[in-house]
């Protein structure tokens, strides 16, 4: 079976209109889209010790998210305050990650031989997991990395790049044009495969061979939140599934290539539009305690 790691952040979504709050982050919420998918899955971050943290471990626990290798430190979880308008999440304030900024994941000898037996980490712009990334790449577990807009910062992008086998841009204001002509320069950059997401607009695939696009999946909207993730976690469980399943090696003709991203990218935009009909990333939705009204303010 197929066996995905999310190493990274996780928050709590704060909903100051509703006083509700719900588990995420890029890295956590790939852990948990592809338990719902179907495959193995497990989240490696750093919790600190308060109300968010204990509502984020819960709903591992719950869910069946292995997270045994995380951290934990004294200190404020990772916490984002947003507010919806007509079905988009708008982020209003965030405490950058909280106790994971100034203790982020340093991976032991333990950690490396742990990721070895996963098929794909998936780690994000969010996670100050950076100056990390080599030591994953020496396992020769293939990375996943969501900039979201971040890509932007060229000299970040050209230092990451080299050590990635897929990644993922935010691009929702950007042309068709401008979109494909990003992902050219990610993978110029050394990054295989290439996915820009363009939320209603679809979506773009560039592997330096094949540029291909993928129509929205239209639904009404409850809440965007995780879109971008679902999408991703979509995208790659079911292109990674395909490749581990298969007796050919997909990846050595672009024709088989083609007919796997397209099947992938089409499942992704499901996936995607399915999680813009529940509140949060993935639900599990609780009320804010009072402790924590009282620090956002």
């Amino acid at each position: 079976m197929l066996k995905v790691i999310g190493i990274g952040d996780n928050v709590c979504d704060i909903y100051i209109t509703s006083n509700m709050m719900y588990p995420g982050g890029q890295a956590l919420n790939f852990a948990v889209y592809a338990k719902q998918i179907g495959v193995e899955t497990a989240y490696l971050g750093v919790f600190g010790k308060d109300e968010v943290a204990n509502h984020v471990i819960n709903t591992l626990n719950l869910l069946e998210v292995d997270h045994g290798y995380s951290r934990h430190y004294e200190g404020e979880n990772g916490y984002a305050v947003v507010k919806i308008v007509d079905g988009d999440r708008i982020f209003v304030k965030s405490n950058k990650g909280g106790i994971a900024k100034k203790n982020p994941i340093v991976l032991n000898d333990e950690d490396k031989a742990y990721i070895k037996a996963f098929d794909l980490v998936h780690t994000s712009n969010n996670s100050y997991f950076n100056d990390q990334l080599k030591y994953v790449y020496e396992t020769g577990v293939p990375i996943s990395y969501d900039f979201s807009y971040k890509w932007e910062d060229w000299g970040v992008t050209e230092k990451v790049c080299p050590y990635l086998s897929y990644a993922f841009l935010s691009c929702g204001e950007r042309s068709d044009d401008e979109t494909k002509e990003i992902c050219r320069r990610v993978h110029g950059l050394g990054c295989k495969t290439v996915v820009a997401t363009m939320g209603s607009k679809g979506a773009w695939l560039y592997d330096g061979d094949l540029m291909l696009y993928q129509k929205p999946s239209i639904v009404k909207v409850v809440d965007t939140l995780g879109a971008g993730d679902s999408f991703a976690t979509g995208f790659l469980v079911n292109y990674l599934r395909m490749k581990k399943e298969s007796a050919e090696k997909i990846e050595e003709s672009i024709g088989k290539r083609e007919k796997a991203y397209k099947y992938a990218l089409n499942e992704a935009a499901k996936f995607a539009a399915r999680s813009c009909l529940v509140k949060g990333a993935f639900g599990h939705g609780i009320s804010v305690p009072e402790p924590i009204l009282k620090k956002i303010g």
